[in-house]
């Protein structure tokens, strides 16, 4: 039921009673623009996509964070990200309070416009911020607003279909053997921690929190179900980044430094701990050995994670199969390796062309061999 009405200042009141049974109001001061309003509600109700407007009332804030001095209090949208690792739960807490909420923390939900947020993703690239950290900022905010359409708050995303700049990807950098071999001799006391992460493809958090008690020398395994990551200063361990365990095998050659390295420790000490015994942070690694060997041999700016992309390049040189690589490497699906790694496997496509030819030379060369041994065989002769 709707209905317009003047009121005695000479407004228009418009008014209509929602799905949910109550009655709702606005002024104006024309009547077309009442009407208007009602109409865009009939199309709401009638094609399902109307919410309540006191629902999107929210700020962006207290739906992002709640509302700690609320009696109840309140939890907010971060709080539901259960399923997300620490590291990458204290990266959106980051963005949100250095990014979003100064910008949009006080409006409310329904007030927020495509237009505004264009203008905030282009202040963000004219501050220097990164592209990456850029899009990082916007991802946060579109999920936390795609969660708003779904809970009733808000009709549409308004963040939706924006613009985002382009990350310019660095060309990675595949060390050779005899590199690895270099760096691993530069690095001193951290050259047998280079050569497992160039052999075997271990994340840095995975090599850091490996233990003795998952390696298996005579095998040549490792046991890959745990990871450590540095949140804010403190380590937490957790699983590996695709949340599966997986062996990987370990180059013969590395056996004996591995079981040198684990003498006297027991199952639950780490492989290859700091100094006085804890978690080896990978800054401390850099700065003790990593960064000074990397230059010495003529790497300069090598980062630590080039070893995991080298494991890959190595194995697939040595035969590895696709299936192999992503094993090894722990990566979710072997889509995954082939995008990063695809331009690393042997090039077949000249092989097809030259199969093509030769299966395309034979089928021409048939019916002249053909008439050939007709015209051989005795009795037989053509005439023109």
């Amino acid at each position: 039921m709707a209905s317009i009405a003047r009121r005695p200042d000479g407004s228009w009141r418009a008014r209509y009673r929602g799905p949910d049974g109550r009655e709702r109001s606005r002024h104006f001061l024309r009547k077309v623009d009442a009407t208007r309003w009602l109409d865009g509600v009939a199309s709401q109700v009638v094609t399902g996509s109307w919410v309540d407007p006191e629902r999107g009332r929210i700020t962006v804030e207290r739906w992002a964070v709640g509302d700690a001095e609320a009696r109840p209090a309140t939890s907010g949208w971060i709080d539901g990200r259960v399923h997300l690792k620490p590291k990458t739960l204290a990266g959106y807490r980051s963005l949100l309070s250095t990014r979003v909420l100064p910008t949009f923390g006080a409006r409310p939900l329904a007030t927020l416009t495509h237009s505004e947020v264009v203008a905030w993703v282009a202040g963000m690239r004219a501050e220097g911020l990164s592209p990456s950290r850029t899009r990082q900022a916007y991802h946060l905010l579109t999920s936390m607003l795609d969660d708003a359409v779904k809970d009733g708050r808000i009709i549409r995303n308004p963040a939706a279909g924006v613009e985002l700049p382009r990350i310019v990807t660095r060309e990675r950098r595949y060390l050779t053997h005899n590199q690895v071999a270099a760096l691993a001799d530069a690095a001193g006391e951290y050259g047998l921690l280079v050569q497992v992460l160039a052999y075997t493809g271990l994340r840095w958090g995975e090599a850091a929190a490996l233990r003795v008690g998952r390696v298996d020398v005579l095998r040549g395994r490792l046991r890959v179900v745990e990871a450590v990551v540095d949140v804010n200063g403190q380590m937490i361990f957790g699983s590996p980044k695709s949340h599966q365990a997986r062996s990987v095998p370990l180059p013969r050659f590395l056996r004996e430094g591995i079981a040198q390295a684990m003498a006297g420790r027991g199952p639950d000490q780490l492989v290859f701990p700091s100094p006085r015994g804890e978690v080896l942070r990978v800054q401390n690694f850099r700065r003790r050995g990593f960064d000074g060997a990397a230059t010495a041999v003529g790497l300069p700016g090598l980062v630590p994670h080039e070893l995991r992309h080298t494991a890959a390049s190595l194995a697939i040189s040595s035969g590895a199969s696709v299936k192999a690589v992503q094993a090894m490497l722990g990566h979710a699906s072997a889509t995954l390796t082939l995008d990063r790694y695809g331009h690393l496997f042997p090039d077949e496509l000249d092989a097809v062309a030259d199969r093509l030819h030769d299966a395309a030379t034979r089928t021409a060369a048939d019916p002249l061999r053909t008439e050939a041994v007709v015209l051989a065989m005795p009795g037989l002769t053509t005439s023109g």
